[in-house]
């Protein structure tokens, strides 16, 4: 059955039936409608009576190209990963595939829900994502996830770290590779790159795993900025996390708080509290600030790539490497010390 009415003859609709195989026991196809898209990604609404007489709403996400159906395929992983630990925090998962009657041309699909506007409320909403980061345990022990996440288009390099500051280095040089890849290089921000990864990022992630300080690997969301949560009860502001590009990492990292820091995002200084009430931040805490900033550039760096013709995205990471390298170039032989583990 692939040929399926939404009840009007004129929106009569092909659906492929790689999709209708995804969902459990469909008998009939009620309506089938366009529900927005990006630059990479078209998605859908579609609404299906099934065998048990129930009526059922799915959300499905379409994109073309291998790269295309990876990125799927890291949505799926990533809210699967999610919905394990949290199941009251993301739609479930359904499944992904390729259009059987289309190669190149594959789909997500999840629950739908309707969304109010406006962010979640702090309180549940923040009890979640540290109950998400808290609960989980990392496949490996370690850092990284087990298939390429994207964020939009922007494939994350998740191979698997015994170190959060090897994990959090690797993923930025591939980031600022795929930046100049696709919007050519600077040669300001170059400048200051030595000193940001021989100087600064040791300095400000090395002291979390030594002096018999450790880490535990959380699952994050990997891209929870304010488009990426949404209200699905108006009456509570009870909240949801959609479109993840998950990994396991430090619960503070980048896409996670370091996402909330800039002045765009939604998520004031009270979500920051809230969740830190339920997962204190990590030792040493006199180097949160800084930890944070820095894990935030790494949105920035990520904006840069997707929207390279936005100059505003570029020139803020490079306002914050420079802001961060005179702060602990200034430190001298304590820098050192940091940086050699003595």
């Amino acid at each position: 059955m692939d040929t399926l009415s939404s009840g009007d003859q004129r929106n009569r609709v092909q659906v492929d039936p790689s999709i209708l195989n995804a969902l459990p026991g469909v008998t009939e196809v009620l309506n089938v409608a366009y529900h927005g898209e990006s630059a990479w990604a078209k998605a859908m609404r579609i609404a299906v009576r099934h065998e048990d007489g129930s009526n059922g709403d799915y959300f499905i996400k379409i994109s073309t190209g291998a790269d295309g159906l990876e990125a799927l395929k890291g949505e799926f992983e990533s809210t699967s990963a999610i919905y394990s630990i949290t199941p009251d925090f993301c739609p479930k998962p359904m499944s992904y595939g390729t259009f059987q009657n289309d190669p190149n041309s594959h789909f997500y699909v999840c629950k739908f829900y309707e969304f109010t506007e406006g962010v979640p409320e702090p309180v549940s909403f923040c009890e979640k994502l540290a109950r998400l980061h808290s609960s989980g345990t990392s496949p490996k022990g370690m850092f990284g996830f087990h298939c390429t996440t994207y964020n939009g288009n922007l494939p994350q390099d998740n191979t698997w770290c015994s170190s959060w500051e090897e994990f959090f280095s690797k993923g930025l040089r591939h980031v600022l590779n795929v930046r100049e890849q696709r919007a050519g290089p600077s040669d300001e921000l170059e400048a200051h790159l030595p000193l940001l990864f021989e100087k600064v990022i040791p300095r400000l992630l090395r002291p979390l795993e030594s002096g018999g300080r450790k880490i535990r690997p959380s699952l994050v969301h990997g891209d929870l900025w304010c488009g990426n949560a949404s209200i699905i009860d108006e009456g509570s502001e009870e909240g949801i996390v959609y479109d993840p590009a998950s990994f396991w990492a430090h619960n503070e990292c980048t896409y996670e708080l370091g996402n909330w820091r800039p002045e765009r995002n939604k998520f004031s200084r009270r979500y920051f509290q809230i969740y830190h009430s339920h997962f204190p931040k990590a030792e040493p805490k006199e180097d949160y600030d800084d930890r944070n900033a820095l894990y935030a550039l790494r949105f920035n760096l990520h904006a840069a790539t997707l929207f390279p013709e936005q100059k505003t995205y570029l020139q803020m990471s490079i306002e914050e490497i420079q802001r961060l390298k005179a702060k602990y170039s200034q430190e001298g032989d304590e820098v050192r010390d940091f940086v050699s583990g003595s």
